[in-house]
């Protein structure tokens, strides 16, 4: 198969011929029709993840396509099955499983990180009848790979971990695919959202998809500027709920910043190393800090119900698609373009 490959961190990563998967004996072997470039991918490219991934190294994990293959103790799926997968590929057995809580597995397994990705024709998936969500009928392959990471990461982070409710202040940090996600999502529920980031562009998106406040952020990186502009918007009291979608220790404190007194902050983007927090006004003002990582699979059926009847319309995010031959470009230079950039490996995708 094709796949793009890097064999150093932060190396070239170029497109080559390797070996076709082999499906794990309770696992399937999928063929991608979409894959998105997020910039989790750029992390482990980075080597963030250096201690779970192996060189050298196929990455993608946010994907959707075809069964190709099944293990012999897959009972669920079939090849030809249209399927996209949760990035966390849970165990099925562990305590967090069985409580049903598959996105904090305990043995987890996560396709371009801690074996080879989706960046390719093929990709082997564990744990099948755990981890498989079947698409929707008439759902194309580009809108259901960004529910495998992004839409799905941002539907819980808004509405299970920041129970966001009608009426609130929701502020959003970063408007990449999490991130402008998370400002369609709350909008749909009735939230009032402000947006930040510090490219236009993103903004503008960020108004196209319900943000009723849009907030540029410095150049200079100010997570007190940044925080003093929501805290403005939002008529001076500060969010009820913020969700740092990118990943920065200066968007990380802005988010904190920009809260009402018990208030809620969601860590969505990835904070790589250790990162100091302000936790004087934690304290002093009784906010609440909660993390959030991916979305099981069982619990995709609310967030699909939505999509179906229109209110949420993940299409719309995807701005871009591309080839496998670009794809090492959308690894290295994460957040070139707005909105989603979807890859798709096939010369002919079905969907």
């Amino acid at each position: 198969m094709r796949a793009v490959v890097y064999e150093e961190f932060g190396g070239r990563a170029e497109v080559r011929e390797v070996a076709d998967p082999v499906a794990p004996p309770d696992g399937v072997v999928i063929r991608v029709e979409a894959t998105g470039a997020c910039r989790s991918d750029w992390h482990g490219w980075m080597g963030h993840d250096a201690d779970i991934t192996v060189l050298p190294h196929v990455p993608g994990h946010e994907l959707a396509g075809v069964v190709d293959s099944a293990g012999p103790g897959v009972r669920d799926w079939r090849p030809g099955d249209r399927v996209m997968v949760p990035f966390i590929c849970a165990c099925g057995s562990c305590r967090e499983c069985t409580t049903g809580n598959q996105q904090v597995c305990e043995r987890q397994t996560q396709p371009g990180f801690t074996h080879w990705g989706s960046f390719a024709e093929l990709v082997a998936i564990d744990h099948a009848d755990v981890n498989l969500v079947r698409l929707p009928d008439g759902m194309a392959f580009a809108t259901a790979a960004s529910l495998g990471c992004r839409f799905a990461t941002a539907f819980r982070a808004v509405v299970e971990q920041g129970r966001v409710r009608a009426g609130q202040w929701l502020a959003v940090h970063g408007c990449g695919g999490v991130g402008l996600s998370a400002v369609m999502i709350g909008a749909a529920i009735g939230a009032r959202v402000v947006a930040v980031d510090v490219s236009p562009a993103a903004l503008d998106l960020a108004r196209r998809f319900g943000a009723a406040e849009c907030v540029l952020a410095g150049e200079d990186g100010s997570p007190e500027e940044a925080a003093a502009r929501v805290r403005a918007a939002t008529g001076g009291g500060g969010a009820d709920v913020s969700l740092d979608a990118l990943g920065d220790p200066a968007t990380c404190a802005a988010s904190i910043g920009s809260l009402r007194r018990r208030g809620r902050h969601v860590q969505v983007g990835l904070l790589p190393g250790r990162t100091a927090l302000p936790m004087g006004r934690v304290i002093a003002h009784e906010l609440e800090i909660a993390g959030s990582h991916g979305m099981a699979a069982h619990a995709y059926p609310p967030m699909l119900e939505l999509i179906a009847a229109g209110v949420l319309r993940p299409d719309l995010l995807v701005t871009r698609t591309v080839g496998l031959d670009d794809a090492p470009d959308a690894l290295t230079r994460p957040g070139a373009h707005p909105g989603v950039t979807m890859i798709i490996p096939s010369s002919s995708p079905v969907g």
